[in-house]
């Protein structure tokens, strides 16, 4: 269907402004189309070409039927494509209360749609759109895939330098979906960058499949997505399920594939435009370095870098000397660099500085941070520049404006057509540059096997809903606290002697999920008569409770699987206690999960600073953290099928280790 090259337009027509008119008209001026019926049953030509009454009077199948026709005759026109052997369709009409039966009529036709743009496919010269577009588009190394139609108009209306492989607009997908035109894309020598707009994930195993492929083919992939159709409905009855959040699904999958989210359209297409105009960095370093020509502008810069997770590289002494000789007298040898100053030329003084930043080993990209406006005295100084700079370096060299309202629009078209991306704000031009720093040390996920016996052992004690939460994770090589059931007054002081106190009493009643919100813990129970105090009180809750050693205070973290709708088990890591939901501090994955990898998550939480050791507290013991979490990790792997959620929380972690103290598991429910 992508690569068409024999076409049928059902619903030609020759009436000026109309959809038919502007349908035909893209496919006439269409250079990959070898052969192209026209159909209306009451016209014998549009446009000069001869033109058929129905699709049944086509000869022979065709590559790709558009279907420029009322939603009422969709099902029958994709049920005659289909009978007849054509291999696609486009459907740009919203196909309201035929969908169903429009996907039953496909039977194994591919379908673009419906509610779509259509597609065009630049370097095969295809153009399947029922709506006029620029002629020509310019090829290029960007394969754009958009559920929506409105952001497949604008990408391929601006002024940057934007130039595609292939560009759909895919729309509801009723057959075809995301991952088959990533497939498609990725199978093109030309496409080099990959762009998706998604409003929802569908054919989630093909999608995965293709983002490997784009990874392991060190292909970029920029995304942004909308909406919160993902997660569904109801949220399984755990902590963990609350906290993954109608974003958890999109965050996972783009981690483990190394996808790089943008949050809106500035930030997508600042994005696509480094990858595709601009070089990759070779040379991994440290981070970024910038020069401006304003303070207040350059500080702007620098606070901004620090929200967004950008790094300026720190210089070393020689070029801290270099620069120094270089500026007026005042200004400082730093990174973010102001140069401004009337001791030297311009060009000179830029290029010089831009070039010694670029030759620090430390920095990976260089950036001049100017906002590029239009010189009225004709003053070039900054273009000049970073000519000069981009053949001295291998380096990326780029231009970050702060006011996209602002630049000289013919200037920056003469840098891009030079290699040099002109990013068109400052968060935007920012976040981009963490993408293209990403993508030289890309995110894996992990390879751990499978234990099929304990996987099998486990799975059946699930199905039939016998598991014991701490005894599972133990199983799995977490660390928990030791802890014993009572069913007695007389047992649970038993236990408490046994165990040593301080002990902590909870209640053991299965339908209880959250102890904490009953008052069924009592904590620090130090001799006989405590423990007898705090079983009367719990007996409201049953007579079964748990006797647990007491485990000293520390940071409180909470580690837990939440199985998605759509992507399936998802590992999530969060501050923990009983205010986990309200300090809303988590980070999620997909299992099965590296030890750098479960560095990196727990290094993203704000809690990790207590981890680091907090006013006096001695750090805790991150790598029994890292541990911790690749063991539920490799049990997500194995048995997160069978489960709605589990829970571990808290696990304490001190200098001495992390312990898990509470834990819950829900069994998968049926349906």
């Amino acid at each position: 269907m992508l690569e068409a090259r024999t076409v049928a337009v059902v619903g030609a027509s020759d009436r000026p402004d109309s959809f038919g008119w502007r349908m035909t008209t893209e496919v006439l001026r269409s250079p990959g189309f070898t052969r192209v019926h026209l159909i209306n049953p009451g016209r014998s030509t549009v446009l000069g070409e001869p033109c058929l009454p129905s699709l049944a009077d086509v000869p022979n199948p065709v590559d790709l039927v558009l279907l420029g026709v009322p939603d009422a005759a969709l099902v029958d026109q994709v049920r005659l494509a289909s009978a007849r052997g054509d291999a696609g369709a486009v459907v740009f009409g919203s196909a309201h209360g035929v969908r169903d039966d429009l996907v039953s009529a496909a039977a194994g036709l591919e379908l673009c749609g419906a509610g779509c743009m259509g597609f065009i496919n630049v370097t095969r010269g295809v153009r399947a759109i029922g709506y006029l577009e620029r002629d020509p588009l310019p090829p290029g190394p960007i394969a754009l895939v958009t559920h929506s139609g409105s952001v497949f108009s604008a990408m391929l209306r601006t002024h940057r330098r934007l130039h595609y492989s292939l560009v759909v607009s895919s729309g509801q997908e009723l057959v075809t979906t995301t991952a088959d035109y990533l497939a498609q894309a990725l199978s093109m020598p030309e496409t080099q960058v990959i762009g998706l707009v998604l409003e929802t994930l569908r054919d989630v195993p093909a999608l995965r499949a293709g983002l490997a492929a784009a990874a392991e083919r060190d292909i970029p992939v920029v995304a942004l997505t909308v909406g919160s159709s993902v997660v569904g409905t109801a949220l399984v009855d755990a902590h963990s399920g609350a906290l993954a959040g109608s974003d958890a699904a999109w965050e996972a999958l783009f981690a483990a594939y190394g996808v790089h989210r943008c949050d809106d359209l500035a930030t997508f297409t600042d994005s696509l435009e480094l990858f595709a105009v601009g070089r990759r960095i070779r040379h991994p370093g440290a981070g970024i370095a910038t020069v401006h020509d304003s303070g207040a502008e350059r500080v702007l810069v620098a606070d901004v870098a620090e929200r967004t997770g950008v790094p300026f590289a720190p210089l070393a002494p020689a070029t801290t000397q270099r620069l120094t000789e270089l500026l007026d007298p005042g200004l400082q040898a730093t990174n973010p660099l102001d140069v401004w100053g009337g001791g030297a030329s311009t060009e000179d003084l830029f290029t010089n500085c831009l070039t010694a930043l670029a030759d620090d080993a430390a920095v990976e990209v260089v950036a001049l941070a100017v906002d590029l406006v239009t010189e009225y005295d004709g003053d070039d100084a900054f273009p000049r520049a970073l000519t000069r700079v981009q053949a001295a370096t291998d380096k990326p060299v780029v231009v970050l404006s702060n006011l996209a309202s602002a630049i000289d629009q013919p200037l920056a078209a003469t840098l891009r057509a030079q290699g040099i991306p002109v990013l068109e704000g400052t968060r935007s031009g920012l976040i981009a540059l963490r993408h293209l720093r990403e993508q030289a040390a890309p995110a894996l996920l992990g390879t751990t096997p499978i234990d099929l016996d304990r996987q099998r052992q486990w799975t059946e004690r699930l199905v039939t809903g016998e598991v014991e939460a701490l005894a599972l994770l133990m199983d799995y090589g977490v660390s928990v606290v030791h802890s014993e059931l009572a069913a007695s007054e007389e047992a649970a002081v038993a236990v408490a002697r046994r165990l040593g106190h301080p002990v902590v009493l909870k209640t053991a009643n299965p339908e209880v999920s959250h102890k904490v919100d009953v008052d069924g813990v009592w904590l620090g129970l130090a001799d006989d008569a405590a423990v007898r105090t705090a079983y009367a009180a719990l007996g409201r809750l049953g007579a079964q409770v748990e006797v647990q050693r007491h485990v000293p205070a520390g940071v409180e973290l909470a580690i837990g699987i939440w199985r998605d709708p759509l992507l399936g088990p998802l590992l999530v890591v969060a501050a923990g206690g009983t205010l986990v939901e309200l300090l809303d501090d988590r980070v999620v994955a997909l299992a099965p999960v590296t030890a750098d990898t479960a560095r990196d998550l727990v290094a993203r939480l704000k809690v990790a600073r207590l981890l680091a050791g907090h006013r006096g507290t001695l750090p805790g013991d991150l790598e029994a953290v890292v541990d911790t979490i690749v063991a539920v990790s490799d049990l997500a792997h194995e048995l997160g099928d069978q489960l709605d959620a589990l829970d571990v929380n808290p696990l304490i972690v001190t200098a001495a280790g992390a312990v898990a103290v509470d834990a819950l598991v829900l069994p998968r429910r049926p349906g």
